[in-house]
């Protein structure tokens, strides 16, 4: 791998030797831009030099001024106008007539293997400008996206690197892999981490299955399609992007203090019939671990790019850097990238280039159970004694359940994670025969993952100790390749418009993993831990890996006659290795869209509302090939309780204790979308509804089976569930100007998705999961037929028992005065398990958000809002109690504490009694509306900076997360979760809000 990388450094610099370039001379060029239909002056009209993101804008009277080369051209553009390139030629007076147009409609939206004019789109495509990324200072491109396209819903991870959790559209699988395909310039992948959001010019949103379908078996959970910034002609720019800032937690929880956990564990022991555990209460304040160990952190990030190019070759290369401490001490995370992009027009007809991403990232990991560390140590144990050792929590007999000490964990926790990674791709363009175009393209993702841990010979605590030293290494290799070839006929004739796409793709995925450990491994550096260091006879080794083809074939069609009449049909064939030998080898995935662009016709020329009127419809099919690999092989167990007589001997005997289940195939999904499209005021505002009918056909689910059948489990999977998402979309869009000089716009979108099981074959067998943080036992999430995928399910509060008597009286058995009373919904006069009902849904019914931007003069705003609702979390944070934990502030503030003290909040017996079962207690809304990001910038004048030599000098002041809005009771209601185990909050890194500062420079 390091002389992989040591080749890639060398081919970067020389490309960088070979593209250097020397800077043009440049003029000073002023105007005034004009209507050309009132001949007024325009202000605020975007003046900029083609190829560059050098630019200024009109004053109120329409003129401006700008430096630009004298062999240079200006686009100027300005909202519900043409735009308009302007060579300069050698000219330093230009003025410019900007003739009224429908601009949306002719926007530019990137598809699945090509483009398309937005007014010929006839599926749910969203697109988000590479600008509108880079403002939000996210360090992984997909957090930018949140509350920013209708229907996608993102779930942020507060852990330094980690890559945010999306869903296109509800959640269509429980044993599949629900992640989307990111395309990035042809090349797939499972995410895109490695990616620098500065480099990101476009990314695309496919929503509907008409506009996935090309994609097959990879597009069930959506597609993600990302195109970076390529080289544009002209003379060499240099930009650079900077940020510093800090991270700082909002919303914390407040814990109770000694004096008060002190209370309550003393109340505790009395109502479980135990002498006290404190003679005294009076303990003072004590320790606030959260303040002992949260910190604010500092966040960097720096990025330097060239783009240039000529007549026959153009260029860009990027290098980034991000530093980001995590809110534990010691956390942190480093990225470094390097990205080169280069295309070559060979000669007339033939264009040949390609796309190559380094990137090397280093993570000190916090440790894995911290946050439920922090939640459950109790604040009488102080970090530090005064001979300088831990405090132990052993010297206050606290038990198991509250036996760490944060600091220590901390302090010994050593856990490394690093990743180097290769991407990219080398493609070749051939256009002949004028209509026709082939494209070849061969990309790669070449990684290796490693997790290495320590854990030294110590001794902390009485719970916190290590008599030998031990070192782990986990190796994860990725082999990745790609081929794609596709034919385009693209021709335009009278009314008519025929574009017809073939195409073939093999691709190969290869992964190998190793595991490995070694005990007395002796610690002088960082730099010395080897697994043959330590002992010979406590090494072990094991490995595994997979390896999986696909070859595929594709074919579409898009027609438009008169640009009012428009027709998109599409089939995928894919077959796939991991389903050799089983009669669905290959799957089929058509699509057919249809759209009527009813603003075009003769009917509407004479109305002023509408300027944009079209109607659309679309259905395609759509596969997921991520799910478990079929089993094949029935275990057999050799175990004491099976008896096996020979010549009438008893000997141990043996049976086998698996089945093998039905082959399994990849889940189908069919989907249908209806949209309407409007704009009015010559689409100064614009308007987009969309409903969205999508059945995940044969999804894998629980099959059970009978236990007298002698397996060791009472169930297997198979294709036998039909699930269901179906919902609205809204976006709207305000964009104008004022007379005095101010450019703004304002878009609000809602989506509204409804989850549900619809069928399984072997009837109302539920999958039950969501055991994590769940002393009891029990399991919190059911999934059913007819019910939402992972409902919290259990029982339902009725109020706090009072006395002992009113327990003792009850249905209830096992509880005293201080515990839940639970509901007897079937009204037989017992408290069991067929009182369970649904709790509430952890899938968000509605998601919505709120972007504007404001441009007055040299100053920029941009306000982003974002929020969910109508989503519930099981806060299990409450409940994860094995003897002493802490408890809240608002807990100890609100307990029962005697009879007629609360009818909603038990005793502190949460973790013992029926009061740990599922209950809605712990359920709570996880509704939230926060401040997602703000930005305001100045740009300086253009008259003072190029004294400097330079195009762009921006500075800008930018926060993110900075205000949230919610009822939940833990740091934050933005919790993930696989399908079945999704909105569990225990041990989850919170999220944080980021102030930085920034600055935007252009040579």
């Amino acid at each position: 791998m390091k002389r992989i990388f040591t080749k890639f450094s060398g081919l970067t610099l020389l490309c960088l030797i070979f593209f250097q370039t020397a800077f043009a001379q440049n003029i000073t060029v002023t105007g005034v831009v004009t209507d050309a239909g009132d001949k007024t002056s325009i202000p605020s009209v975007s003046v900029v030099v083609k190829g560059t993101t050098v630019g200024t804008q009109t004053d109120a009277t329409g003129r401006y001024s700008i430096s630009v080369p004298a062999t240079g051209t200006l686009t100027f553009t300005y909202i519900g106008y043409t735009t308009q390139d302007v060579p300069v030629n050698n000219r330093s007076s230009i003025n410019v007539v900007l003739a009224s147009s429908s601009r949306q409609l002719e926007q530019v939206v990137v598809v699945g293997y090509g483009t398309q004019r937005k007014i010929d789109v006839t599926g749910a495509v969203s697109s988000v400008k590479g600008e509108d990324i880079s403002k939000q200072i996210s360090p992984n491109p997909v957090s930018a996206l949140q509350g920013r396209v209708a229907g996608v819903s993102i779930t942020n991870n507060g852990a330094p690197g980690a890559s945010p959790q999306i869903t296109i559209r509800g959640t269509g699988t429980i044993y599949g892999k629900t992640g989307v395909l990111y395309v990035v310039d042809g090349v797939w992948y499972d995410d895109i981490s490695f990616l620098n959001p500065a480099d990101i010019s476009n990314i695309s949103i496919l929503k509907d299955a008409s506009s996935q379908s090309i994609y097959g078996i990879r597009a069930a959970n959506g597609v993600v399609l990302v195109t970076t910034i390529r080289g544009k002609k002209g003379d060499a720019t240099i930009n650079y992007n900077g940020t510093a800032g800090f991270q700082s937690v909002t919303n914390a929880v407040k814990m109770a203090n000694a004096t008060e956990y002190a209370t309550a564990i003393n109340e505790l022991y009395d109502l479980i019939g135990s002498d006290p555990l404190f003679a005294s209460t009076d303990l003072g304040e004590g320790t606030d671990w959260y303040n002992q160990v949260l910190r604010n952190a500092m966040i960097n990030n720096h990025q330097l790019s060239i783009n240039g190019g000529t007549e026959k070759s153009t260029y860009n290369f990027s290098l980034g850097y991000l530093n980001q401490d995590g809110i534990i001490e010691n956390n942190n995370y480093k990225r470094y990238t390097s990205r080169l992009s280069s295309e070559f027009q060979v000669f007339e007809p033939l264009k040949i280039g390609y796309n190559v991403t380094g990137t090397y990232s280093k993570s000190n990991d916090a440790p894995a159970s911290i946050f439920h560390d922090l939640f459950a140590a109790s604040p009488v144990v102080p970090v530090f004694n005064s001979d300088g050792s831990y405090g132990d929590p052993a010297d206050f007999t606290l038990g198991n359940g509250s036996n760490m000490n944060p600091q220590a964990s901390l302090d010994f926790n050593n856990h490394i994670s690093s990743n180097y990674r290769i991407t990219g791709n080398i493609y070749g363009e051939l256009k002949f025969l004028k209509h026709l175009t082939f494209r070849t393209s061969f990309g790669g993702d070449f990684g290796q993952a490693e997790v290495r841990s320590y854990i030294p010979k110590y001794e902390a605590t009485v719970a916190q100790r290590a008599t030998i030293s031990t070192l782990g290494v986990d190796r994860t290799e990725t082999r990745n390749w790609i081929i794609e070839n596709t034919l385009t006929y693209d021709n335009q004739w009278n009314d008519h418009k025929l574009t017809f796409l073939l195409g073939q793709t093999a691709q190969r995925y290869k992964g190998y993993v190793v595991n490995a450990t070694a005990q007395n491994v002796p610690f002088s550096s960082e730099g010395d831990l080897y697994l043959s260091l330590g002992d010979i006879d406590k090494r072990k080794i094991s490995d595994s890996g997979t390896l999986s083809t696909a070859a595929s074939y594709f074919a579409r069609a898009n027609y438009s006659y008169k640009s009012k009449y428009l027709l998109n049909a599409s089939i995928r064939a894919d077959g796939a290795s991991q389903f050799f030998g089983g009669s669905d080898l290959w799957g089929y995935f058509p699509s057919i869209g249809g759209g009527w662009v009813i603003s075009n016709e003769d009917f509407m020329k004479n109305q002023t509302v509408l300027s944009n009127l079209k109607l659309r419809a679309s259905w395609g099919k759509i596969g997921n090939a991520g799910v478990p690999i079929n089993p094949t092989t029935s275990t057999v167990a050799q175990t004491p309780n099976y008896t096996a007589y020979f010549n009438h001997i008893a000997n141990t005997g043996a049976n086998i204790n698996s089945i093998v289940p039905p082959a399994i195939f990849w889940e189908r999904s069919a989907g249908t979308d209806i949209g309407l499209e409007m704009g009015f005021l010559t689409n100064r505002l614009s308007v987009e509804f969309d409903y969205y009918n999508r059945k995940t056909e044969q999804a894998i689910f629980d099959i059970p089976i009978l236990g007298s059948l002698g397996t060791s489990t009472s169930k297997l999977i198979g294709n036998q569930a039909d699930f269901r998402n179906r919902g609205f979309e809204v976006t709207a869009t305000w964009s104008d100007k004022t007379d005095g000089g101010l450019t703004y716009s304002i878009s609000g979108n809602l989506g509204i998705n409804n989850n549900r099981v619809l069928n399984v074959t072997s009837g109302a067998t539920p999958i039950y999961a969501g055991g994590t943080g769940l002393t009891s036992g029990a399991l919190a999430t059911r999934t059913v037929q007819g019910g939402p995928i992972g409902s919290f399910f259990g029982y339902q509060v009725a109020g706090i028992f009072q006395t002992n008597e009113e327990a003792s009286a009850s249905g209830q058995s096992g509880t005293t005065a201080g515990d839940f009373r639970y509901v007897d919904q079937n009204g037989d006069g017992l408290i069991d398990g067929k009182d369970r009902i649904v709790l509430g849904n952890p899938n968000p019914k509605y998601t919505y958000g709120v972007n504007s931007n404001f441009t007055y003069k040299n100053f920029d705003l941009s306000l982003d809002l974002q929020g969910v609702a109508g989503v519930d979390i099981y806060n299990a944070n409450l409940g994860f109690r094995f003897g002493n934990e802490n408890f809240t502030k608002e807990f100890y503030e609100n307990r029962w504490r005697g009879a007629g003290s609360s009818n909603t909040y038990p005793s502190p017996k949460l973790g013992g009694s029926t009061n740990y079962f599922p209950n809605s207690f712990y359920v709570e809304s996880g509704a939230y509306i926060r401040l997602r990001n703000i930005q305001l910038g100045y740009s300086l004048p253009t008259a003072m900076i190029t004294k400097w030599k330079m195009r762009k000098f921006r500075v800008f002041a930018n926060a993110q997360n900075a205000l949230n809005f919610f009822g939940y009771r833990g740091f934050s209601p933005e919790v993930g979760g696989t399908p079945t185990n999704a909105g569990m909050d225990v041990n989850v890194y919170p999220l944080f809000a980021t102030y930085n500062l920034g600055v935007n420079l252009t040579f």
